[in-house]
């Protein structure tokens, strides 16, 4: 496999872990990500900086490069939410009515593929360049983190 390859194939797990790790913090706090506070969000944002940058002993470049990527990562979380209030409405639409509305629902696929795909580049470059600029020791502590599952050191508690 393509070295570029493979690299992409780990930033995206890697970028997957820390937004499920955005996503549960917000998700256990406050119910949805999506409701918490602008204040809210940035507060949680430096708690989980904060635990990956102690738990890998970053530097000071190191943890700038991690900033970069989490406000990466809520950009593109932003834009996949989108302009929904309520997503559960959006798909209570969908059945509202005698028939299934499949036109709707191709739009929502469409319009979270996009978002998806208009942000992905810019989190991919944003995650290679922070795993880059690990030390090997780091990376191993990455990796490991990453076999334990969703309940390694990323996970509160």
């Amino acid at each position: 496999m393509k070295t570029w390859i493979k690299r992409s194939l780990y930033s995206l797990v890697g970028a997957s872990i820390v937004l499920g790790g955005l996503s549960a913090c917000g998700h256990n706090r406050h119910g949805h990500g999506s409701s918490m506070s602008a204040e809210d969000q940035a507060q949680m944002r430096g708690k989980i900086v904060e635990r990956v940058s102690s738990k890998l002993d970053l530097n000071a470049e190191q943890k700038q490069r991690l900033n970069v990527l989490a406000d990466k990562l809520q950009e593109q979380r932003a834009a996949l939410v989108g302009k929904t209030t309520n997503p559960r409405a959006d798909m209570q639409a969908l059945v509202a009515g005698d028939k299934f509305d499949r036109s709707r629902a191709q739009t929502l696929v469409a319009e979270k593929t996009a978002a998806i795909t208009g942000k992905s580049p810019e989190v991919i470059a944003a995650m290679a360049d922070f795993y880059d600029s690990l030390t090997p020791a780091q990376q191993t502590k990455v990796r490991e983190a990453m076999q334990k599952g969703r309940h390694g050191w990323w996970h509160r508690g």
